[in-house]
């Protein structure tokens, strides 16, 4: 059985970012592709617009993924289309601290199998809630 795009797109996705593998990483984004992560205002996007294009998404790997030791436990994921919804939580480690964001992680893919939108439902708060020195 062939592995669905978006799938494939979301493995690599998170196999590059554990890897801090940060070309393997935007080889795998559309041109115009977003990132919102997490939606909405934060310390990595204060107006909340989201980081488009390859240019934007490198700086947020820069100030996100870089620094960061990455885990991924999803409990449950749902395809539909060309996209795909995982829920369960990110461990990031950076800064000496551990924080768990809970939440609903999104990719849809183009025509081509390119990441047009990695999108995470997480709050910030309850994320910062959990954070325990290491």
């Amino acid at each position: 059985m062939t592995e669905h795009p978006v799938t494939l797109a979301g493995r690599r996705s998170r196999e590059a970012a554990v890897a801090r593998d940060k070309e393997a990483w935007l080889a795998l984004f559309a041109d115009d592709a977003i990132v919102e992560d997490p939606i909405g205002p934060s310390h990595f996007d204060p107006d909340g617009t989201g980081h488009r294009g390859k240019d934007a998404i490198a700086k947020f790997f820069d100030m996100a993924i870089a620094p960061s030791a990455l885990e991924f436990h999803f409990d449950k994921t749902y395809v539909c289309g060309q996209e795909e919804a995982n829920v369960g939580h990110i461990v990031i480690v950076a800064s000496g601290y551990r924080v768990v964001a809970e939440g609903v992680f999104t990719y849809r893919v183009n025509a081509e199998g390119k990441i047009a939108a990695l999108r995470a439902y997480w709050e910030l708060d309850k994320a910062a809630a959990s954070a325990q020195p290491v």
